[in-house]
């Protein structure tokens, strides 16, 4: 059984900062991608920004220079830094994960969300 589980969202003043964690726990042989989505009321879920295994990252236009992906594969533990907040950045966060299990399957799993809220 593998979890993800999210934390560090919040409510914060436009042109603050928050750090979302993501941790993943379980029957876990290796980590492929880990990526950060996010959904606001009656929209679909987009891609907000995506991390590698081997160090890479891509952003969506409407974060790049404000948030930076991280992981720590130690930890099995993804960031977001999110610096200059936008009242349109305000959504429930997701994180998810493609997970090799020892079984050797290969499945994606999402986290529960985490809702950040920016006030202008």
């Amino acid at each position: 059984q593998v979890q993800l589980v999210e934390s560090g969202g919040g409510r914060v003043q436009a042109g603050g900062s928050l750090k979302l964690s993501c941790a993943a726990s379980g029957s876990i042989f290796s980590i492929n991608a880990m990526d950060w989505y996010r959904q606001a009321a009656g929209k679909q879920r987009e891609l907000v920004a995506a991390a590698t295994s081997g160090g890479g990252t891509n952003y969506a236009d409407s974060v790049k220079g404000r948030f930076t992906i991280s992981r720590d594969n130690a930890k099995n533990t993804m960031y977001l830094q999110m610096n200059s907040l936008k009242p349109e950045d305000t959504s429930v966060y997701y994180c998810y994960a493609e997970i090799m299990s020892h079984d050797g399957a290969l499945r994606g799993y999402w986290g529960q969300g985490t809702q950040v809220t920016v006030s202008s």
